[in-house]
């Protein structure tokens, strides 16, 4: 069996979690390299662990390297748009963690890239392809439950995120609700024709400082006449 050498972008609690999932759960996965700039001993003894051959803390040797035929963008937000460029440019197929970027225009030149390159990408909106996620989907679309008139999404983050991330993430809303508006419009079977957020840092962790929000209420309209909720913390 012929398999995919891997390189892996960033080796924290999500590289870390994609890493493991490709390690022992994807037999025609072969997670080759890792590459992250705060690389040290701890993630050298995980790496051995996965069975991981090449520990860098330039990504640059992963991009380099001809022998990697895909790569896993699990970076800080703001590397994301930089780094599927980069792995288009060396004729890299991608999976990114979500979101591409912040900035519209950039995930255009992103895109645009990968489209030049003619690799694949694909973005990490995992839910899609959970089974139980995937079978709530199909039991609504089959009809089964009549007209879906209300869609609510609850979702809880299970800790804090460190601040030195939070000061480069995309927020809350593009980087946890980003999940849950790609599962109303996936549920509902309809695009948002109208949207309404609020949000407040009540949890004292510090979000304030950094223009973030930890508590939000998103309020939406479908174009199937349906109603939406997100509530995310």
């Amino acid at each position: 069996m012929k398999k995919v050498r891997i390189g892996l972008l960033g080796a924290g609690r999500i590289g870390k979690l994609h890493g493991e999932n490709l390690a022992h759960a994807v037999p025609e996965a072969e997670l080759y390299a890792v590459a992250d700039p705060f690389m040290n001993d701890a993630t050298r003894s995980w790496a051995a662990d996965m069975g991981i051959e090449k520990c860098y803390d330039d990504p640059e040797k992963i991009f380099n390297d001809p022998s990697i035929e895909a790569v896993f963008i699990c970076s800080s937000t703001n590397t994301h748009a930089e780094f599927i460029m980069r792995a288009a440019k060396a004729g890299k197929h991608i999976f990114c963690e979500k979101p591409i970027d912040t900035d519209l225009a950039k995930i255009e030149e992103a895109l645009e890239a990968v489209k030049k390159a003619g690799v694949k990408l694909q973005v990490g909106f995992v839910r899609r392809f959970d089974h139980n996620h995937k079978m709530v989907r199909d039991t609504v679309a089959s009809g089964r439950l009549g007209k879906p008139n209300i869609v609510k999404v609850t979702s809880r983050d299970p800790d804090h995120q460190s601040m030195d991330y939070i000061k480069v993430s995309g927020g809350i809303f593009m980087d946890m609700t980003i999940h849950d508006f790609d599962m109303v419009r996936y549920l509902a079977g309809s695009e948002v024709t109208e949207v309404t957020a609020y949000g407040a840092a009540l949890s004292g962790a510090g979000y304030d400082q950094y223009d973030d929000v930890d508590t939000a209420i998103v309020m939406m309209k479908f174009e199937n006449g349906a109603l939406g909720v997100i509530d995310n913390s």
